[in-house]
């Protein structure tokens, strides 16, 4: 697979602390799979608390420096990075589409998305300003400074592995803020190839740290309970990031939490069906409907049901289906032989929504299709 890429340099196989790569754990490896068709991919590093904790110092150590450069300096190194981002576009939407399975026209959106993240903190750099607050009495002025928080850990989920690192590590690196990403353990060559870019673009050794592994838990709370570590920023579901909102309340840390949550997609009797059809299935199908925007029901009004749900059916069998890698193909595997079972078991319940944890139908004069 190594040899899909143009640049045979961005296939990274250690994990990145400190400027290295690090490929020896005491813990040995694990195996990403191809979810396509389940064959492997790279064998990667499974870090645990000692790796974590190593990587952490190291960020802490950069973090003394990484802060005191200048705003133009920052800005150039990191718009550095956005730009070889989108030289590498190509080798990211393969790697993308090879560790998680989506279409390779939706990884090259991906890696357009994740490089404006870049580019647009790049700009911000310039522009970290403080303010001077009026003073409640003569003669004084309130000055307000902004700082970089310090060491920050980014917790980062599997479907889309480019564009969750950069929205963290942007505005961090930006900032003056070192980082340690913790990658899905689905999806961390993706990351890697990021870090690589990182280091080449000029990004000095600590600032920007890849652990690997499948421990999530032993790696998590190593994130959550290091007094260096000051921020943490998650993107996951609501369960794990209770537990680490809870897990980082010891030692105080900010915290940025986007978890779980969606909603149904609603259509009215007045709508365009062309327009409606289409949004229903850039809604439901973009990603393999794995994304946290995608609607888990579609409620439609009943004097537009029936024409909306012949529309839809004829066009999601017109979807598709396939390796991402392949031509034409629009549809990609789900992640894992989990997801899969969790689909099956949604469909089974199809006709009825679900709030908390009862199950309704779907209110008087509305239908649900999906």
């Amino acid at each position: 697979m190594k040899k899909l890429l143009k640049d045979a340099a961005l296939w990274r196989t250690g994990a990145l602390i400190d400027g290295r790569w690090i490929e020896d754990m005491p813990a040995g490896k694990y195996v990403v799979h191809n979810p396509a068709n389940g064959e492997p991919l790279q064998a990667l590093p499974r870090c645990q608390e000692a790796e974590t904790v190593a990587a952490v110092e190291a960020a802490d150590r950069a973090f003394r420096e990484w802060q005191t450069t200048t705003a133009k300096q920052r800005h150039e190194i990191i718009n550095r990075w956005y730009q070889l981002i989108v030289e590498s576009r190509e080798d990211l939407a393969t790697l993308i589409t090879l560790e998680e399975g989506k279409p390779l026209s939706e990884a090259r959106g991906e890696v357009d998305y994740a490089a404006s993240f870049v580019q647009w903190f790049a700009e911000e750099a310039k522009r970290v300003r403080g303010d001077v607050i009026p003073a409640p009495r003569e003669g004084l002025r309130i000055v307000v400074l902004k700082q970089p928080v310090g060491v920050c850990a980014a917790i980062t989920p599997w479907n889309f592995p480019a564009a969750m690192i950069t929205r963290k590590a942007g505005p961090a690196l930006a900032a003056g803020c070192s980082m340690v990403v913790k990658p899905a353990s689905q999806t961390p060559l993706t990351a890697l190839a990021l870090g690589e870019l990182a280091l080449r673009a000029g990004v000095p050794a600590g600032v920007f740290n890849v652990v690997t592994g499948n421990d999530t838990r032993i790696i998590g709370s190593v994130l959550t309970g290091h007094r260096l570590v000051r921020k943490v920023t998650f993107t996951g579901s609501t369960e794990v990031g209770r537990v680490l909102l809870l897990q980082s309340a010891a030692t105080i840390k900010k915290c940025s939490m986007e978890l779980g949550g969606n909603a149904p997609c609603i259509v009215f009797d007045d709508a365009d069906l062309k327009t409606a059809v289409e949004g229903v299935l850039a809604a439901k199908f973009r990603n393999t409907g794995q994304s946290c925007i995608a609607a888990n029901r579609v409620l439609v009004q009943d004097g537009i049901y029936d024409a909306l749900a012949e529309r839809l059916a004829l066009r999601a069998t017109q979807l598709k289906v396939g390796n991402g890698l392949d031509d034409g193909v629009q549809i990609g595997p789900l992640i894992d032989g989990a997801a899969a079972d969790k689909v099956q078991t949604s469909a089974r319940c199809g006709g009825q929504w679900r709030q908390g944890s009862r199950r309704r139908t779907a209110p008087c004069g509305w239908r649900s299709i999906l």
